[in-house]
């Protein structure tokens, strides 16, 4: 960590609002929060405040929301040890994530809990301690999935959805768990998806088989997401437009995108993105443990995963998640559909903080709002990244 200072006047840099970029800006961060930001001619200087200063090619943008992360630099939220969580709070910063969703993958019950309990265990401590990029909750990807389309989740752990299961499950998790991946196909799955939405928690058809019609269904109890778009899930048929068809079709759903040019090609990305538009579109990593780290051989759910030129597969040849960073998500969605740095930052800042309902307080540079920044360059490169004011990453 860099510094526990939490009060700092950064100047001449361009900030990216929800509005605008503003041109040689400054921003004041006071007790972790934004005070202050504008044009640098309004600047007031205060004596109290260390002063950055940066300049002209440099972009302050609200931190970037992961919702989809399982793990990097050798932690996996599976690990369920203090020191897991620890390790993926403190890198996340690194590519410009202030805050996460820890997502879980299909697993035996009991080491699914114990990942629950210890997540619930961490977001505690956090809360006392400040560190690094904050765990906003869980994502539980599995285990209500579809076998035909389990990817890489091991099969062995799938289970029918159930509603008795998952309340199991969310108390394990301290009422932690925000989004669940799940086949809304499954017996009782339109059940799992009414109960999820009831209580205030993101229903996200993913792994799924469903026809078009079934989709419409879960629509209709409640499902409001989709899991990393394209992948998982029964494709688009012009005669039986499935899962993939039916995230284009319908305007009120919300899709995940890795954008890494491996998971999707990169013609899809854009076309996705001319049909969505961009408060549809949440960018995610969906990394593993290798993410930060060399190529070579890892696990995942139990399973061995080779990592060679960016992409992570199992021994069957299935990618097996990314080793993608958020900040090059962000990098690769400008370039891959021609959309402006606010829209690309939007859906890796925005877009989830209103999914997560944490827009009062993240996802843009607002004054009130948690001085989560990061600085970028041109070429989206992270030079520092705040969390909550407290400058977690320096880079040279």
């Amino acid at each position: 960590m860099a510094s526990q200072s939490n009060c700092y006047s950064l100047l001449s840099m361009r900030i990216v609002t929800e509005e605008e970029v503003i041109e040689n800006g400054f921003l004041i961060i006071k007790e972790g929060k934004i005070d202050n930001f504008g044009p640098l001619e309004n600047y007031i200087k205060d004596e109290n405040l260390p002063e950055i200063h940066l300049s002209e090619n440099l972009f302050a943008s609200p931190g970037f929301i992961d919702i989809h992360i399982h793990g990097l630099n050798g932690a996996d939220v599976m690990d369920a040890n203090k020191d897991c969580m620890k390790t993926m709070a403190t890198t996340l910063p690194k590519e410009g994530t202030t805050s996460f969703l820890a997502t879980t993958i299909t697993q035996e019950k009991s080491e699914l809990e114990r990942a629950l309990q210890n997540v619930n265990t961490f977001v505690s401590s956090q809360h006392q301690n400040p560190i690094g990029s904050e765990v906003l909750g869980v994502h539980l990807e599995g285990p209500f999935i579809n076998e035909k389309r389990a990817g890489a989740q091991p099969p062995a752990f799938i289970l029918e959805p159930s509603v008795e299961t998952f309340r199991h499950m969310q108390s394990v998790s301290g009422n932690h768990i925000k989004l669940v991946t799940l086949a809304p196909e499954g017996k009782n799955g339109l059940e799992l998806v009414k109960h999820l939405s009831d209580t205030g928690v993101i229903a996200s058809i993913g792994h799924s088989d469903a026809l078009y019609t079934e989709v419409v269904e879960a629509m209709e109890a409640g499902a409001e997401h989709i899991t990393h778009f394209f992948n998982g899930m029964r494709g688009s048929h012009h005669r039986e437009p499935g899962v993939a068809g039916a995230g284009l079709a319908h305007p009120e759903l919300f899709l995940e995108m890795i954008a890494d040019g491996i998971h999707v090609h990169p013609a899809m990305v854009k076309a996705t993105f001319l049909a969505k538009g961009v408060d549809n579109i949440l960018l995610i990593t969906d990394s593993m443990r290798a993410k930060w780290l060399e190529d070579g051989e890892y696990e995942l759910g139990g399973q061995k995963v080779t990592v060679e030129n960016h992409t992570a597969l199992l021994e069957d040849g299935t990618l097996a998640g990314s080793v993608l960073k958020m900040n090059d998500a962000v990098r690769n969605m400008r370039k891959f559909t021609d959309c402006t740095i606010q829209e690309a930052i939007q859906m890796a800042s925005a877009n989830p903080a209103k999914r997560l309902r944490v827009w009062d307080r993240k996802g843009s540079i607002s004054i009130g709002k948690d001085a989560d920044i990061v600085i970028l360059d041109e070429e989206m490169q992270v030079k520092m990244t705040f969390c909550n004011g407290i400058l977690s990453y320096k880079g040279e």
